[in-house]
C-alpha cells in the first residue's frame, strides 16, 4: 500500500487527463458477474480513471442500456460466435486509436485473446477471475496457463479462485490479489414493506413460505438438483413455492423435471429480473445449489438483504457463509441435504431470523465500494510501474 500511496502523489505524464482503462467481457447479459460491473461503474474516481466498456458477443447486451446511463462508452467487438476471433483486430484498433492506458479482462475467452493482441502495444493488463480454473474446459485451461504470465497482476474473487490459478511449470504467476466484490449496500431492500412488495411483484401471498434461487439455468447452478430437494421439501411443508429467477439452455428440461415431479404448480419461473434487489426480500430461504463457483453475487445480495441461505459448499462460498451463523452449507450434488437444511429454516422462525440477521453484516464486510477502491488502488500500482 505503501507503493500505492507514493504512485498517487507523483504526478503522472498523462495525468492532464483521467488514465482510459477498458473493461473488456465476454458479454452483457444479465449474469452476476455482468450486473457487478455496472455496480462498480457508479463507484469509479472519475477525475482519475475514464472506464470505456467492450463485449464481444452481440446477442448479450441486456446490459449496455444501465451502464450507457452512466455516460460510460460501450462499443461491441463481436459479430459471430465467441470462435469468430475477428474482434480481435478490432480489439487491437481500439486500444490503439483510443490511447487506452490499461485494459481489464473479465472472462477467460477475452482474457486470452487481449493478452495476445496487446502484445507490443506496452499497454498493461489486468485480469479479473471470477472462476475456478480447475472447472474450464481443457482449451481455456491450457489458453489461460499458456498466456496469463502476460497481465501485470490480477484479481482473484475469492481465496478459493486465487489458488486455483496455476500457469504452466516455470511460468510467471503474476501478483494476485483476492478482491471479494459485495454489494451496493444503499441499494438494498430490507423490511416488511419491501417484503409485501416483492410478494406483489412475485404475485405470491405474503403468508406462503418461499424459497428463492437467482442464477443461469446452466449445469453449473444445478437447479435440476434443487427441483429435487424442492420435492422433499413438499413433503413437509406442503405449501412451500419455490421462486426461479434467470434463463438459459436448461429451462425447458428444467420445467419437465418440475412436471415429473408433480411440483410445477409450485414451481415459478419468472425470467431473468432487473429487479433482484427488490425480489430477495420476498424469499424466506435463498438457496444456492450450484456444483461450482467463484463467488456468487446473488447469494452476497440474499445475505446483505437478510434472507437466511442454504448454499454449497463450493468455491468461495465458504469463504462467507459461516455454517450455522450466517447460513447453512451443504455438499454439492445432494439434493436430500440441501432439503433437509431448507427445511430446518423453513419450520424453526428463530433459526431463520437470527440466520438472516447475521448475514446482514455481510453488507459491511462486501461494501462494493472497497472493492473499487482497491481496484483502483491496484491501477494507480500497475500504471506507476
Amino acid at each position: 500500500m505503501a507503493q500505492v500511496a507514493a504512485a498517487r502523489a507523483i504526478r503522472d505524464p498523462l495525468a492532464d487527463r483521467p488514465h482510459r482503462v477498458l473493461w473488456l467481457a465476454k458479454g452483457l447479459g444479465l449474469g452476476g458477474a455482468e450486473r457487478l460491473l455496472v455496480d462498480m461503474l457508479g463507484h469509479v474516481d472519475r477525475s482519475r480513471y475514464e472506464v470505456e466498456v467492450a463485449y464481444v458477443l452481440p446477442w448479450k447486451d441486456a446490459l449496455v442500456g444501465d451502464i450507457e446511463a452512466q455516460g460510460v462508452a460501450v462499443r461491441c467487438l463481436g459479430g459471430g460466435r465467441t470462435a469468430d476471433l475477428r474482434w480481435a483486430a478490432r480489439l487491437r484498433r481500439l486500444v490503439v486509436d483510443r490511447q487506452l492506458d490499461l485494459v481489464h479482462t473479465h472472462a477467460p475467452l477475452p482474457g486470452i485473446v487481449a493478452r495476445m493482441v496487446c502484445a507490443g502495444t506496452g499497454v498493461p493488463l489486468i485480469h479479473t477471475e471470477h472462476n475456478m480454473w480447475t472447472r474450464y474446459r481443457w482449451p481455456t485451461r491450457w489458453g489461460n496457463a499458456l498466456t496469463f504470465g502476460r497481465n501485470r497482476a490480477a484479481i482473484a474473487v475469492s481465496s478459493g479462485v486465487s489458488d486455483s490459478i496455476a500457469p504452466l511449470p516455470g511460468g510467471r504467476r503474476p501478483p494476485v490479489q483476492v478482491i471479494r466484490h459485495g454489494t451496493d449496500v444503499a441499494n438494498i431492500r430490507r423490511g416488511s414493506d419491501h417484503r409485501v412488495e416483492a410478494r406483489r411483484r412475485l404475485g405470491l401471498s405474503v403468508d406462503v413460505p418461499v424459497i428463492g434461487s437467482v442464477g443461469n439455468f446452466t449445469p453449473k447452478k444445478d437447479q435440476q438438483g434443487l427441483l429435487a430437494a424442492f420435492a422433499q421439501v413438499l413433503a413437509v411443508r406442503g405449501d412451500a413455492q419455490l421462486v426461479l429467477v434467470g434463463s438459459g439452455p436448461l429451462e425447458a428440461q428444467l420445467r419437465s423435471t418440475a412436471d415429473e415431479l408433480g411440483v410445477a404448480e409450485r414451481v415459478h419461473f419468472v425470467g431473468s429480473r432487473t429487479d433482484v434487489l427488490d425480489l430477495l426480500p420476498g424469499f424466506d430461504v435463498f438457496a444456492l445449489s450450484s456444483r461450482f463457483e467463484g463467488l456468487p453475487i446473488a447469494l452476497v445480495e440474499a445475505m446483505a438483504t437478510g434472507v437466511a441461505s442454504v448454499a454449497t459448499a463450493v468455491g468461495g462460498v465458504p469463504e462467507i457463509v459461516d455454517a450455522g451463523r450466517n447460513g447453512l452449507l451443504v455438499p454439492p450434488g445432494r439434493p436430500d441435504e440441501l432439503a433437509a437444511a431448507i427445511v430446518a429454516l423453513l419450520v424453526d422462525p428463530d433459526l431463520r431470523a437470527r440466520v438472516g440477521a447475521a448475514a446482514t453484516e455481510i453488507g459491511s464486510a462486501l461494501d462494493l465500494r472497497e472493492a473499487v477502491r482497491r481496484t483502483e488502488d491496484l491501477y494507480t500500482e500497475v500504471l506507476a510501474t
